[in-house]
């Protein structure tokens, strides 16, 4: 997958994936925010829509693709244990975070395995009604959204929340009383949450 690697001096490293139409570059600013020390990897989705690079295909606005959910989600997972090998980080101390098609993926992940003890999802959608979760017991996942978010609404953020606590995972909940957009308040909000969790 196309990324870039920035030495940190923690053991945690931080995995940026972006919203549609991003790159590997824009949540760098987000992440040095959290942590000035995480080692940072982060990818560009090379998946291209409309000339816009995503994580996974899909049929139309806010409906998923679900077979190239699944596969490409196996390959994220897949990527992260060859990076672990080649930059000589613990695979177990990554945490992911992800910004809209980017926090779908990692949903995703968190829907399939107990991939990762933290995530975090910025304005996240249901990945797949179809699966049963895994026991996420001991996964801890930092979840913000937006009051008004036309494109994830609030009752797709609360039956995500729901379903992730149902399956044994600790989720934090934030929202802002915007849209769609970053706000500083919720980065506010996952910096404290985050300290817990950083080596």
């Amino acid at each position: 997958m196309i990324h870039q690697f920035i030495q940190g001096t923690k053991e945690t490293t931080l995995v940026l994936l972006h919203g549609t139409g991003g790159t590997e570059q824009d949540l760098i600013p987000l992440a040095k925010e959290l942590s000035t020390e995480a080692n940072i990897l982060t990818l560009r989705g090379d998946v291209i829509e409309n000339g816009m690079s995503r994580f996974f295909r899909r049929h139309a606005e806010g409906v998923l693709d679900l077979e190239d959910l699944k596969k490409q989600t196996e390959r994220f997972l897949h990527f992260l244990d060859e990076a672990a090998t080649t930059y000589g980080i613990d695979r177990d101390k990554m945490i992911p975070l992800g910004y809209s098609n980017g926090a779908n993926l990692i949903g995703s992940a968190l829907y399939r395995h107990q991939a990762f003890t933290a995530s975090l999802l910025f304005h996240p959608m249901v990945p797949d009604r179809s699966l049963t979760l895994p026991d996420l017991s001991g996964s801890n996942v930092f979840i913000s959204a937006g009051e008004r978010d036309p494109i994830c609404p609030k009752t797709e953020t609360e039956e995500l929340t729901s379903t992730l606590r149902s399956a044994g995972a600790d989720v934090e909940l934030f929202y802002h009383f915007g849209g769609h957009e970053l706000r500083m308040e919720e980065v506010e909000a996952a910096r404290t949450w985050i300290a817990a969790h950083l080596d």
